[in-house]
């Protein structure tokens, strides 16, 4: 009905900046710090004042804080994660705690919600648009308790704001009554046609609606229609009440929407006592203080939300406001006394100003809560105001208002005094009577004591957060906001009995989690440098000024000529003078300069000082030009620089390579034409700079000769300086690229050789194969360390045990042969003797300590993939050839370390012979054996399916892990399928046993929840994928154990897809093939049989019913429902099925998903909130999603509300199954390690990660997947 009621409008708008583009050397202005009041805003994100105004009000409830800052990563995930597909990130809790911590202590004015409502899913449409504060708040504890299910939070919202009423009808004939139980968050309360809150209050829970006349009321006692009253009260009182105002009607006669702008008082504190079912409870279990006003500014098609708050934790400064509303107090002193002496002789009841004054005067502080005085004024006259006097002169809170001249209301209208009595602000003491005034204290020297007075005394005070701005305010500022355009929406209260701990006053940081203390510190330590960084180059700057006479060009770019200070010349300037304001100031301080002058930006890159843009328009700011803090300009004519012309620009960079030639002792010179060897690696390195556009023949005619070969590095030696390093030969047509074209940058490295350098009949470190140069490690590197490692199977092997360790140093180079170096490390290690009767074979280990396969000796260092200066191991055991494999296998398990068998086969073998060698090898026997691969995971994968190929065909390697696995091969594109049958009571009797070899097949007998049903193994199935259902449930009656039982077509069996030894999902589609289906070979599927055909659509669910036994924990037998969850798959959709099935309305059902594993009920609620136009649109909950799932097979509870007031849906049995959980969980915690090597299954317990599912839609807030 208010479709666009809450958009922005007036000045209450706060527009988002735009996102123009930025003046190019402009810097982000850093945001403020806090001011003295040092409370944070909100930013408006455009509008979202209504989402501020909740999050204050929330952040200023310190029980609610702390409580969500007590819930830690372990519990909500962490952010880092969120973006993990199989990581449970709880984004709004954990957006909240940042929020939250950000307000109270990050050094910022204001705060932004982007993330917060990012993890709401919302658009820029939703932030744009305004929506009602009163249901944001129902929808935001909604999916704050659905974000923390499973959490020591999960009851947070329940705790702090839950309460319940009751409502009440009694037969006036019988006196029977009838109760019905309310939950609520908050209470909405009517705004028109009363005075204030506790009127609208003592309506709703004081007053009785009667049933009389033509409205009369059917007692169920009496079995007719009766006279009645109705009645509600308040049962349970939560430690914050939240009470929603009823501002906005329609005008049926008008037929339009407006806002009620009436005065609506509401009290600061009041009692609930005479509103409650039970009031023999303390009196301060009823009393309640305002703390937080959420305050609408606006008329009804448009508004703006600020809040007033209370700060109950001082964590703000409060300064009095400048302007201060002064208090002007009229007292008519000889009017009152005149009254209250006329009241002590005769009360007239029919004048209630007259026995109102008498009762004020008779009490000894002379003043009176307001809820209080009407039962005064019952005890002394007999009769209720309502009774008597309402009709006439409208609700006591009224009529005192309307006689300002002898009452006074004082804290804020909730109590009431004579105007000769003092104002009383606190409860009167009992042993400490308050004093009247005295007489020497006329009212025009007394100052009026005022709600400023009473925040001071303990500390707290109100402040307005209205988005981004915080201000002091007063108590006196609330009573504004009781009538007119901008006036009090929602209304906060806690319990006076809630105190807040001593070491929370004042200290922002009270139970903030540390990590969030710690981000709190890295954002303050940033914004504190950004500032810095921000005033230190805000105006006044530092240019530093190199002069054209002290340069001279060198490697392509500009060196100083002597390292004295003349060439640089620091100064200071500011940044919003102009580039001619500079360019005179240069000239004033450079006296002798003649002709041009050029200013050019100027960089230092690793070649030197490179010149990019000059600046030429004398009239731009220094600023606009991009001349920042530190920057550096080149001062010259603009052409040559000491005769050298200087190219400027990007393009122009210079590049610093690193370029290698061949050292003396590697050339073989005596002329010392070469370059000496400095580190003996047989290069000489040096550094030259060019120009980023000179092209790759420039380069080569400075460096050397055009003949010359100039490579560049594509893969270098070891990070101990051994191996081999490769060179690739620049082509002839890169020759008239340019160094920036081919990608080059400082530090690469180019190598220049001369053509004879290559001869091979030199022993030369370089040798060319095509367009590759191989540069060998020089003789004092080339060397690999070789270690002697017996093992089991050796003649003596304790004697080598107990020996130590032999390991050697063998020269060896890139071109050396294995076979060589293990030649080489049988002499080093003087083991020729000792292994001439074992054959040796050369491994490398890897990081685990696990031997690698056996290297080819026929294979040199370097195609060995062998690094220089590694380690080898001398191992006994022959080395496979250049036409072997070396495998590695075990048998029926993924191998362990160490477990593994070995074998050399040659790579021709098929697969079939392999897996003979390898039955031999293991001393195995039979042909129903295949073999297996490891996958990724050292898990037991695929089957090799082609026994009839080669291991090279069937691309096995050199190294690779099979796995020997009992069963014949199903043949390849074929599945074998383990079949169970779904037996009850009928069945059993109807199927043979199988033989005991078949039994033992099947592992076990499996149970299902239905009493007296089994799931039995009767065999397997060997079909095509590309068969269809039909085909599989044909081929499952042909299984000997279904010969003698009666199917008349495969359209009566239902097939069963098994995960986990349980029920998973129906198959459908009886012309789906099996690939589609996504059946897997080993696949476990059980049929049923049925009483009549059977076509499941894809969307239908099948779900087993159980109806509720009347007055018991118990169920009657099960019975199936097909509904179709593709028509209506919400709540609404299910209640409304059942509700046709069994003739019954969707209102006198109640509905429950069984969780079998945890022995509990899932309540399924038919309840949906109201939601606006727009929000309609989008696809409501489906009970296939979150939180449900729901799936073929579940059972769903029903209680028919008209015959069974149990609406408990647990059972014996399932109480019986929470104990036993228990005593497990209990169990699985003593045995300590012990448990630890048991799996989930032997618990009964879920502990594997969950599937991932899609987010859950609540209304405009999406919540993530936490059951």
């Amino acid at each position: 009905m208010f479709g666009d009621l809450f958009e922005e409008d007036g000045d209450g708008f706060s527009s988002t900046p735009g996102t123009g583009n930025a003046m190019k050397g402009r810097e982000s202005e850093p945001p403020m710090p806090r001011g003295k009041i040092k409370l944070c805003g909100i930013k408006n994100q455009g509008g979202t004042c209504y989402l501020n105004s909740l999050i204050q009000t929330l952040l200023f409830t310190p029980e609610f804080r702390e409580e969500l800052f007590c819930l830690g990563t372990n519990e909500l995930g962490c952010l880092a994660d969120k973006d993990k597909p199989d990581a449970k990130v709880r984004l709004i809790p954990l957006e909240l705690q940042r929020l939250f911590a950000h307000l109270l202590l990050v050094d910022n004015q204001t705060a932004s919600t982007t993330d917060l409502t990012d993890s709401f899913g919302w658009t820029n449409n939703e932030e744009m648009a305004q929506q009602d504060v009163q249901e944001l708040n129902r929808i935001l504890f909604s999916a704050l308790e659905s974000s923390l299910v499973g959490t020591t939070g999960s009851s947070l919202i329940h705790r702090l704001y839950h309460g319940t009423l009751v409502n009440q009808i009694t037969c006036k004939e019988c006196g029977n009554i009838s109760e019905r139980q309310e939950d609520f968050l908050d209470l909405t309360v009517s705004v028109r046609g009363v005075s204030g809150l506790e009127e609208a209050l003592w309506n709703m829970f004081v007053e009785e609606e009667l049933f009389e006349g033509n409205n009369l009321y059917r007692c169920s006692k009496c079995n007719q229609l009766v006279r009645a009253a109705k009645s509600a009260k308040l049962k349970k009182l939560p430690p914050f009440l939240t009470i929603s105002l009823l501002r906005f009607n329609f005008d049926f006669a008008k037929c339009e929407r407006y806002k009620e702008t009436g005065s609506y008082v509401f009290p600061l504190t009041f009692n609930l006592r005479a509103f409650c079912e039970q009031n023999n409870w303390p009196d301060s279990e009823y009393s309640y203080e305002l703390f937080s006003v959420i305050i609408h500014k606006g008329g009804c098609y448009g508004g703006h939300y600020h809040v007033y708050i209370k700060d109950i934790d001082q964590l703000g400064h409060w300064e009095a406001p400048e302007e201060e509303v002064k208090v002007k107090t009229q007292r008519q002193e000889a009017k009152i006394s005149e009254i209250k002496n006329e009241s002590g002789n005769s009360v007239d009841t029919e004048d209630p100003l007259s026995i109102l004054t008498a009762i004020l005067a008779q009490e000894e502080s002379e003043c009176v809560l307001v809820d209080q005085l009407g039962q005064k004024l019952m005890n002394k006259t007999g009769t209720p105001w309502s009774k008597k006097y309402k009709k006439q002169y409208g609700p006591i809170s009224k009529f005192l208002q309307n006689h300002p001249e002898v009452f006074m209301l004082v804290s804020n209208g909730t109590r009431v005094a004579l105007k000769t009595a003092g104002p009383v602000t606190t409860e009167p003491s009992s042993t400490e009577p308050i004093s009247p005034t005295p007489a020497n204290c006329s009212p025009e020297n007394m100052e009026p004591e005022t709600g400023d007075n009473i925040a001071a005394a303990d500390g707290c005070h109100w402040f307005d957060l209205n988005d981004s701005i915080v201000t002091a305010i007063t108590e006196k500022d609330i009573e504004k906001q009781f009538q007119g355009k901008e006036s009090a929406y929602m209304l906060f209260y806690r319990k006076t009995t809630m105190k807040r701990p001593l070491e929370a006053i004042g200290n922002p940081a009270y139970k903030v989690p540390p990590h969030l203390l710690e981000m709190v510190q890295e954002e303050n330590a940033r914004l504190q440098q950004k500032r810095a960084e921000f005033d230190a180059s805000s105006n006044s700057i530092e240019v530093r000024l190199h002069l054209a006479p002290y340069y001279h060009c060198q490697n392509g770019a500009l060196h100083p000529m002597a390292p004295d200070k003349d060439s640089i010349i620091t100064v200071t300037f500011d940044r919003r003078k102009t580039v001619g304001d500079l360019r005179l100031a240069i000239y004033q301080m450079q006296d002798l300069w003649e002709g041009d002058m050029a200013l050019t930006l100027a960089k230092n890159v690793p070649a030197g000082l490179h010149l990019y843009d000059t600046l030429t328009d004398d009239q731009m700011s220094l600023y606009s030009a991009g001349v920042c803090n530190g920057s550096d300009v080149f001062v010259w004519n603009g052409r040559e620089v000491n005769g050298v012309a200087v190219q400027t620009g990007a393009e122009w960079e210079p590049v610093l390579l690193t370029v290698l030639r061949p050292s003396v002792e590697e050339l073989g010179c005596g002329d010392g034409s070469g370059v000496g060897d400095a580190d003996g690696s047989g290069l000489v390195r040096s550094t030259k700079g060019f120009a980023g556009g000179a092209t790759l023949g420039t380069v080569l005619e400075v460096l050397g000769p055009q003949e010359a070969l100039l490579c560049l590095e594509q893969s270098r030696p070891g990070p101990s300086g051994g191996g081999a390093s490769g060179w690739r030969v620049f082509p002839p047509q890169d020759m008239q690229r340019t160094l920036r074209e081919l990608s080059l940058k400082d530090g690469d490295a180019l190598l220049l050789l001369q053509p004879e350098e290559l001869d091979s009949s030199r022993h030369s470190i370089f040798s060319l194969s095509g367009d590759m140069v191989t540069v060998t490690t020089p003789s004092d590197c080339r060397w690999l360390h070789v270690e002697f490692c017996p093992q089991s199977g050796m003649k003596e092997e304790d004697k080598y045990e107990e020996q130590e360790k032999k390991r050697s140093k063998v020269s060896a180079s890139g071109n050396m042969l294995l076979a060589e170096v293990k030649e080489r490390a049988l002499e080093e290690l003087h083991l020729q003797d000792e292994l001439s009767d074992i054959e040796c074979c050369l491994r490398q280990m890897d990081r685990t300590g696990k031997l690698l396969p056996p290297v080819y000796e026929h294979l040199s260092v370097r195609d060995a993939g062998i690094r220089l200066m590694t380690a080898l191991y001398l191992c006994p055991g022959p080395a496979a050839t250049a036409t072997q494999l070396f495998l590695y296998f075990s048998v029926g398990l993924a191998p362990s370390v160490g477990q593994e068998l070995q074998i050399i086969v040659e790579e021709s073998l098929t697969v079939k012979e392999c897996l003979k060698k390898m039955l031999q090898m293991a001393r195995l026997e039979g042909e129903s054996w295949h073999l297996r691969r490891l996958d990724w995971c050292e898990e037991i994968g695929e089957p090799l399916f082609d026994e009839n190929a080669s291991l090279k065909e069937a691309k096995v390697i050199h190294g690779d892990t099979l796995v020997l696995v009992e069963g014949r091969l199903p043949p390849k594109g074929y599945l074998k399928l383990s079949v169970r049958m779904y037996m009850d009571m009928f069945d059993s009797s109807c199927i043979p046993e199988l033989d005991q070899a078949e039994v033992s097949q099947s592992n076990e007998v499996l149970t299902t929840e239905c009493p007296g049903s089994e799931m039995r193994f009767i065999g397997h199935v060997e079909i095509s994928e590309e068969a269809s259902l039909d085909d599989l449930k044909t081929q499952v009656m042909t299984l000997p154990a279904l010969q003698d039982v009666c199917v008349p077509s495969p359209a009566f069996l239902r097939v069963w897809l098994l995960e986990g030894k349980k029920f998973a999902s129906i198959l459908r589609g009886k012309l789906q093939t099996l690939r589609k289906l996504k059946l897997g070979n080993g696949t476990e599927v059980c049929v049923q049989r049925l009483m009549k055909e059977e076509d499941l659509g894809l969307k239908d669910l099948l779900l087993r019913i159980q109806m509720g036994v009347p007055g018991e924990k118990a169920y009657y037998p099960a019975e199936e429902f097909l509904w179709d969850g593709g028509r209506d798959g919400t709540p609404r959709g299910l209640y409304a099925a059942l509700a046709s099935q069994y003739g019954l309305t969707p209102d006198n059902l109640l509905l429950a998903k069984h969780l079998s594993d945890k022995h509990t009920w899932m309540p399924i609620s038919n309840w949906t909130q109201q939601v606006s136009k727009r929000k309609k649109k989008r696809k409501a909950e489906s009970l296939q999603a979150a939180p449900f799932y729901l799936k073929d097979g579940d059972i769903i509870g029903v209680k028919n509300l008209l015959v069974d007031n149990n609406k408990e849906f647990s059972t014996l049995q399932d109480e019986i199954g929470q104990q036993r959980l228990r005593e497990e969980a209990a169990n699985h915690k003593t045995r300590g390690h012990y448990a630890s090597g048991e799996s989930a299954q032997d618990t009964g317990l879920k502990t594997g990660p969950t599937k991932n599912r899609k987010p859950e839609m609540a209304l405009s807030i999406n919540v993530g997947v936490f059951r």
